[in-house]
């Protein structure tokens, strides 16, 4: 293995343009097209997408033209995103329900890899861990006929919100599809070190983001996490110690760049999508790659 072997593939919120996560409207400025044809010239070989702007895109084109901008453009990785509530029970749990639905169709549909989800967000304290565990297999097993992984994404602004729950969370589960999703910035942020991620077995870690960050949080760790990422390399941390960690677990698929940053969705689209690209790929250099 090599550094010409990594797909990036940009999470949705590094090429949307002007919008961010609790914005008025998620959906992108930018078309589908726009950006499909832009990523695939840049280099990257997948895109990640929140639901509203996949629905958008599916009735502005169709289903078909969808699936033929990905394959023209040669996107051969594509995640959906953000399920929460599904822990929950009453209308907060339907409405979840309905969403994780369509989340399914649509990714049988264009042959999703992965929906992205978080655990108890904005819930303080501890986990209800047995209630999460029971609603996060059912979850799962929908999901493996569609042949679709679900990965926790752990947020120090949720109640899953270090390495450690997210273990107990998919820890003994009876799946292959279940697992976590580790973010350079969830990491850092979540006051946890790079040698942490030593403790996931490789087939519990099913999914990377990298991205970068100040020394000091500006502002709330919302706040920091929606405006203020920063380009891989342009921060305090230490991107290819994280990336050779998460190498030396096991992982082998392709690695998700989530750059949600106020200074870089002001950028032209394809300034935005090159410079995210090659910031990233240069944190590779320095790797210590496994034997094929």
């Amino acid at each position: 293995m090599n550094i010409s072997d990594i797909d990036l593939l940009a999470s949705y919120w590094t090429i949307a343009g002007e919008t961010y996560p609790g914005a008025k409207s998620e959906i992108s400025p930018f078309s589908l097209r726009e950006r499909a044809e832009v990523a695939s010239r840049v280099g990257w070989r997948g895109m990640g997408f929140v639901l509203d702007d996949m629905t958008h895109s599916i009735k502005s084109y169709g289903l078909p033209t969808v699936k033929s901008i990905f394959a023209d453009n040669g996107i051969r990785h594509v995640e959906l995103e953000f399920l929460v509530d599904w822990h929950l029970d009453g209308a907060r749990r339907d409405a979840s329900d309905r969403v994780f639905s369509e989340m399914l169709d649509i990714g049988s549909e264009l042959s999703i890899k992965k929906i992205k989800l978080g655990g108890g967000v904005f819930e303080e304290g501890e986990p209800d861990l047995p209630r999460m565990r029971d609603a996060f297999a059912v979850i799962c097993d929908r999901a493996a006929e569609r042949n679709i992984d679900i990965v926790v994404e752990f947020l120090p602004f949720a109640s899953i919100n270090s390495i450690d729950r997210g273990l107990a969370l998919v820890d003994g589960l009876d799946n292959t599809n279940g697992g976590l999703l580790v973010d350079t910035w969830h990491v850092a942020r979540g006051g946890m070190s790079f040698d942490e991620i030593a403790k996931i077995p490789a087939g519990r870690l099913r999914a990377v983001e990298l991205d970068d960050a100040d020394e000091m949080i500006v502002g709330s760790l919302f706040n920091d996490s929606t405006h203020h990422r920063k380009l891989c390399g342009e921060g305090a941390l230490d991107v290819p110690a994280f990336i050779q960690a998460i190498l030396d677990v096991g992982y082998r698929g392709y690695w998700g760049v989530e750059l949600i940053s106020a200074e870089l969705r002001k950028l032209p689209l394809a300034a935005a999508a090159q410079r995210a690209y090659e910031t990233t790929m240069r944190q590779f250099e320095p790797v210590r790659f496994p034997a094929a």
